[in-house]
């Protein structure tokens, strides 16, 4: 059972990475393309769907800290949030001391006030208004 997880997750890193360098806004040249294969690599089991919330490892966080984190969330497509939960993203950003500003889009999702951060942080479900 083990094995198999291990395996379907390889397979949706590379996917995940796959979509978002091919990606048209990313091939246009945003400017961070290698952050968005370096977050896609140490990072995408935090953020994909499937799954409850899990807290970023060192490894991501380090790749976090130094990503040009607006520019991958201007960089994500439609293709990218079928498999990628936003609200993970954001989670992530938040856990590793670099949280996205009030309003920030990334993809179709838009950061929520403080307090909804809070319930982001904590796993509940975020409703927009």
């Amino acid at each position: 059972m083990g094995m198999v997880s291990i395996h379907f997750l390889n397979i949706a890193i590379f996917a995940l990475a796959g979509i978002l360098i091919s990606s048209p806004k990313v091939v246009c040249g945003q400017g961070c393309e290698g952050d968005i294969q370096r977050l896609a690599t140490q990072c995408a089991r935090f953020v994909l769907k499937p799954g409850p919330k899990v807290a970023p490892s060192p490894a991501c966080c380090a790749v976090v800290k130094a990503a040009n984190v607006p520019c991958v969330c201007k960089s994500v497509t439609k293709a990218v949030e079928q498999a990628v939960s936003m609200e993970k993203v954001v989670y992530v950003a938040q856990t590793c001391g670099k949280p996205l500003s009030h309003g920030t889009k990334c993809g179709s999702f838009t950061v929520p006030m403080e307090g909804a951060k809070t319930r982001i942080a904590a796993g509940a479900n975020h409703q927009q208004p």
